[in-house]
């Protein structure tokens, strides 16, 4: 499972993704996964960019294929679905608003760096 966060990080980094961070889930009963990995883009076109990233590095490096994505339609927020890890990638007004880390608080919490 790290080798595919540090995967979709790697790729949120490649399209220039900020606040990116990951949220450790396991610890938690009925959590729909072990980990989210969350960021923020500017605008809806890099919310794209970012999605179509994640996907290809993704496929590329570890033969992985997403198993669902929600939210292209609007881009505004789309959500990956890897099985044991989710990829939220937000346009930043609407991170702010939702504030999905807050819901996990108690969650254990990387962050990485914007760009490599």
């Amino acid at each position: 499972m790290n080798e595919l966060i540090d995967t979709i990080v790697s790729a949120i980094q490649d399209k220039k993704g900020k606040r990116i961070l990951s949220l450790d889930l396991s610890g938690f009963d009925g959590a729909i996964c072990s980990a989210f990995v969350v960021c923020s883009a500017d605008s809806t076109t890099q919310v794209e960019a970012i999605a179509g990233g994640v996907e290809q590095k993704v496929l590329e490096k570890l033969g992985e294929k997403v198993w669902r994505v929600e939210g292209l339609g609007n881009s505004v927020w789309v959500v990956m679905d890897y099985g044991d890890v989710m990829v939220h990638v937000f346009q930043t007004e609407t991170r702010d608003f939702y504030k999905l880390e807050q819901l996990w608080a108690d969650a254990p919490v990387r962050e990485y760096a914007e760009e490599q």
